[in-house]
């Protein structure tokens, strides 16, 4: 199993509230079915319940799946709300989501385009 996951390609976000009690089948359905996306990509997958003190991740390693489960003891996830939408975070939006913070961080130095001198 992957344990350093910095390398992974994609990171999504399944934003809105999922039946936490879906297992493995019932996420992987959910990513193919209603997102369109490919489970068993090079991706981690994050989904979130209503209270937004608990998330999940599910993952495939090349050779089965693997699924976190984590329950927050003080704070909440700023969770995105849109039911219908999948977003694409790069590591440190998901460094943020996981600290508590929101996606947009309008004080954070963004980075600049490389140029020409």
């Amino acid at each position: 199993m992957k344990h350093d996951f910095t390398s992974v390609q994609n990171i999504y976000i399944i934003c809105g509230k999922t039946d936490m009690r879906k297992g493995i089948d019932g996420l992987a359905t959910l990513i193919q079915d209603s997102f369109e996306l490919d489970p068993y990509s090079d991706s981690i997958f994050l989904f979130s319940e209503t209270s937004k003190n608990r998330y999940k991740c599910l993952y495939f390693d090349g050779d089965g799946f693997a699924i976190l489960y984590k329950r927050l003891e003080n704070g909440k996830l700023q969770w995105p709300k849109d039911e219908k939408e999948v977003r694409n975070l790069s590591q440190q939006e998901l460094r943020w989501l996981l600290e508590g913070l929101s996606l947009q961080q309008p004080k954070a130095i963004s980075k600049s385009a490389t140029g020409v001198f």
